[in-house]
């Protein structure tokens, strides 16, 4: 099934969010065109990705909110080859990545798929456990039993993120990690900084910035920073200096 939101900005398609999901059949987009595909987290929706995709398809950017089998809670081998499969779905030659959480784990694993990294050109991490959370660690040390596929994978010195790790970040996307030192959830929040990555902690941009892990996805600051990096536009090194403008981008248009 194949679930389609069309976006309406000044009486005009601005653009397509969809949820793609396994039985949905391959389009064919211009060489032109780069959709976004959106991954969620761990025991999450497409649903997450609202707010940025109405962000992204308002500026004419065709989004595809990946659907993950079993919610992401199960083996994150799984999910990057459902990922994959909604890259092919999507029909075009190059694509930008977004994964929010564990879903950030599941597209950095589709990039190490053979030859799927050539296919991404930008991706854009946010809250990712990169090096693990201590939250699945002490849920599997408690009891293994209730903690399986994707949450013991992301238990911290796990061999899937150990391999993961060690592979390292593959050439060719242009790679943001997207962090708050006041994440609760991944823990120590600073998991989220990748080797060769542009990693944005939210606090070095807004000082006052008090968001946490749930936020992340619908906090203006975090979606401005992440429109800009999608689009090729974030500073190298984004400062104080670009806090309110940012922020006013991931609020939207005003209205009223």
């Amino acid at each position: 099934m194949l679930t389609l939101a069309l976006a309406v900005a000044g009486g005009s398609a601005a653009g397509l969010a969809l949820v793609l999901r396994p039985q949905a059949g391959p389009r064919v987009l211009p060489d032109a065109v780069v959709p976004v595909l959106a991954v969620h987290g761990y025991d999450g929706t497409p649903a997450e990705f609202d707010r940025l995709a109405a962000l992204l398809v308002t500026s004419g950017r065709p989004v595809v909110r990946v659907a993950l089998p079993a919610q992401g809670t199960g083996d994150i081998a799984a999910s990057a080859r459902a990922l994959a499969a909604a890259v092919d779905r999507a029909g075009a030659a190059r694509v930008d990545l977004v994964g929010y959480s564990a879903g950030g784990i599941v597209v950095r694993a589709f990039l190490g798929l053979p030859g799927r990294a050539r296919r991404a050109r930008r991706v854009v991490l946010v809250g990712t456990p990169n090096h693990g959370a201590e939250l699945a660690g002490l849920a599997a040390s408690l009891d293994p039993r209730l903690c399986t596929g994707a949450c013991a994978q992301l238990a911290p010195s796990s061999a899937f993120l150990t391999r993961l790790n060690q592979q390292g970040s593959p050439p060719g996307p242009e790679v943001t990690s997207i962090w708050t030192a006041r994440d609760e959830t991944v823990t120590p929040p600073a998991s989220a900084v990748l080797e060769g990555a542009r990693n944005v902690r939210v606090q070095d941009v807004c000082a006052s910035s008090g968001v946490g892990h749930g936020g992340l996805v619908t906090d203006p600051l975090v979606l401005g920073l992440a429109v800009r990096a999608l689009h090729g536009t974030l500073d190298a090194v984004p400062g104080p200096a670009d806090c309110d403008d940012l922020q006013a981008l991931g609020a939207g248009p005003a209205t009223g």
